[in-house]
């Protein structure tokens, strides 16, 4: 087996790990919703589809046999991570703001039009106002964790890749 073959795998479990931990978060929002009664917001719906796409794209990266093409999903997981840092980040100032509120009426229709909304109206359909506050777990809202997430994602998918990478130089 090639060195090469080896550090691929790395970068493999890496990815398939990044997506399990996608799917939990994922799976611990819908707890909060079902069990604790926590409804999500447009926002919390957006984040939602970012990790389920950063699961999917870790997912089908670890499954290529290519550098490039792990690459390939490497980089598209780090798009989706951005743009769930976008969409946490303006969730983070609206529940600092709540007179910004992203408010129900207006992204509902959007959101709720999506596919997964249809397919899986209880996890994916608007339910709730993002300036709602709910108990902090460890000192920091949702959004707040939602952020710290993707924001390592952002981080440390390039990073880990870059490493694992020059080591096969």
């Amino acid at each position: 087996m090639s060195e090469e073959t080896i550090r691929l795998g790395r970068e493999r479990r890496y990815l398939v790990l990044l997506g399990v931990i996608c799917l939990a978060l994922i799976g611990g929002a819908l707890y909060m919703q079902i069990v604790l009664g926590e409804a999500p917001c447009p926002l919390c719906i957006l984040q939602r589809y970012a990790l389920l796409l950063i699961a999917l794209f870790a997912f089908i990266g670890a499954a290529m046999r290519t550098r490039r093409s792990i690459t390939v999903f490497e980089v598209l997981v780090v798009i989706c991570a951005i743009a769930g840092a976008g969409v946490a980040g303006h969730h983070v100032y609206t529940q600092f703001y709540p007179a910004v509120s992203c408010g129900i009426d207006v992204l509902q229709p959007i959101v709720d039009d999506l596919p997964l909304a249809k397919i899986f109206p209880l996890g994916f359909q608007v339910d709730g106002f993002c300036s709602t506050p709910y108990p902090p777990i460890l000192g920091l809202s949702l959004a707040q964790w939602a952020l710290v997430a993707f924001v390592l994602v952002v981080i440390l998918v390039p990073l880990l890749t870059s490493r694992n990478r020059k080591a096969l130089r």
